[in-house]
């Protein structure tokens, strides 16, 4: 099966930032979140994909077409929802909604419309006269019915209250039971990435730390309580990446634990990390 989205060798050369080479595939069917600092590169990433902003090296193919060529058929197979919007404040949401459908001629009607009255959305209003968070549930609904292949998500639960988000997540789910589909989102709430995503690549000031599977990124994390960490040697021992005086964090649970088995060194209890605890370790290079 080929991959819905390929990047390979990208780079950009911000004022600030150097993003790449990154290399990324995307597969049908999953759920990738780029997770990092803020001023990594992720929303930048996403405009790259796009096309809004120009690369300096690389190449990215959705479904085998190069976005940066003359065949520009792959933007009916992709949707991006940006963090900003420009240009939409003096339109009413029945005026966004008539010009935009009319772009996409997979419009999902009957989405949209469940969309507005599960988030209770004014379409008589003008965009620029709506609170944020309802700005926020309409892009959302003009977003989701274009029925693309590839859905780009800068930040989709920002401005959203908690009820609102977990309708979001579910709105997710139901997109994503046809299996010619894939999301790329950008998150800060590890809440939202645990809950969604089936991989997280995880970026430090531009660069790809690794693209990981979520569940055995979680699983491949242990903290260990030491009972007398004056056993412990003064190196770095099998899996170890962090350190204090009540315990240890390993990335390799089976090494340390034969290790401490091995050197008869106990621990009065383990436990796993949260996600949120784990990538900060990864950003942090631990």
């Amino acid at each position: 099966m080929r991959p819905l989205l390929t990047i390979t060798d990208l780079e950009k050369q911000l004022d600030h930032l150097h993003i790449g080479p990154l290399q990324l595939t995307i597969e049908s069917g999953t759920i990738t979140t780029l997770a990092g600092a803020n001023g990594a590169g992720k929303s930048t990433i996403l405009k790259l994909m796009m096309n809004l902003a120009k690369r300096d090296k690389g190449s990215i193919q959705l479904l085998d077409i190069e976005t940066n060529g003359s065949d520009e058929s792959w933007k009916q197979h992709i949707t991006y929802q940006a963090q900003t919007i420009i240009g939409w404040d003096p339109f009413t949401g029945n005026k966004l909604k008539a010009f935009i459908s009319s772009l996409y001629p997979n419009w999902d009607e009957l989405l949209f419309k469940q969309m507005v009255d599960l988030f209770q959305i004014p379409l008589d209003q003008r965009f620029g006269k709506l609170s944020q968070g309802v700005q926020q549930k309409l892009h959302l609904a003009l977003t989701l019915p274009r029925n693309t292949s590839l859905l780009l998500l800068d930040e989709p639960t920002s401005f959203l209250d908690i009820p609102t988000k977990q309708k979001l997540m579910n709105l997710l789910v139901k997109w994503m039971e046809q299996d010619d589909r894939a999301i790329i989102m950008t998150s800060h709430q590890s809440a939202d990435i645990m809950k969604l995503s089936d991989y997280i690549a995880v970026l430090k000031k531009g660069k790809l730390i690794g693209t990981f599977e979520k569940e055995t990124l979680i699983h491949s994390h242990r903290r260990y309580w030491i009972s007398n960490s004056n056993h412990l040697p003064a190196w770095t021992i099998p899996g170890e990446i962090f350190r204090t005086k009540r315990y240890l964090i390993s990335n390799a649970p089976e090494q340390t634990e034969a290790f401490l088995q091995q050197e008869q060194i106990n621990w009065t209890q383990q436990e796993s990390l949260d996600l949120e605890e784990i990538l900060t370790l990864l950003i942090e290079g631990r």
